[in-house]
């Protein structure tokens, strides 16, 4: 499948055929430019996809294409990209790209939660894509902003309420 090449993992996947890599695999790759430049490529082959665009190499700043409203009817009707989508956040977080991890998280979080343009994808956001997150403290972040914009806010079973409400 295409993604699983484009977006190795050190786990298997839905791809009964694709090796897993090693940790010194990714290692090698993490040492060669030209590797890093294709992988940050295939990144980007991916988000205009989903109608994203990559804003900021550097940062891993995103926003809507312009052909957002297009891509993302298919995004909403086919559930098989939630798992391509969990793929490349896994994939960002083992090639030392948690900055960028970050970012395609709350960019759904806030499609989904607040602007309400993705709500098929809204449960993988929250059940899958948020917990991809390496850095605790961000996955943290990320964690009381959904739980912010998550109506009704009762419902909401992704963190402990008394520790939301609390949060800074």
């Amino acid at each position: 499948s295409f993604p699983s090449r484009l977006f190795p993992l050190r786990e298997h996947g839905m791809n009964w055929r694709a090796r897993p890599l090693t940790w010194k695999e990714i290692q090698a790759f993490k040492k060669s430019k030209e590797v890093m430049q294709r992988f940050i490529c295939a990144y980007q082959l991916m988000l205009r996809f989903y109608g994203i665009t990559l804003v900021n190499e550097e940062t891993g700043e995103l926003k809507r294409a312009e052909n957002w409203a297009e891509r993302f009817q298919n995004l909403n009707r086919f559930s098989h990209n939630n798992l391509r989508i969990t793929r490349i956040l896994k994939c960002l977080g083992e090639m030392g790209y948690e900055h960028y991890q970050v970012h395609l998280v709350k960019f759904f979080l806030t499609e989904t939660l607040v602007k309400e343009t993705l709500p098929n994808v809204k449960k993988s956001a929250l059940d899958y894509f948020l917990f991809t997150i390496r850095n605790k403290r961000k996955r943290r972040e990320l964690v009381h902003y959904a739980w912010q914009h998550f109506r009704p806010r009762s419902s909401f079973v992704w963190g402990p309420h008394d520790k939301l409400l609390k949060y800074r």
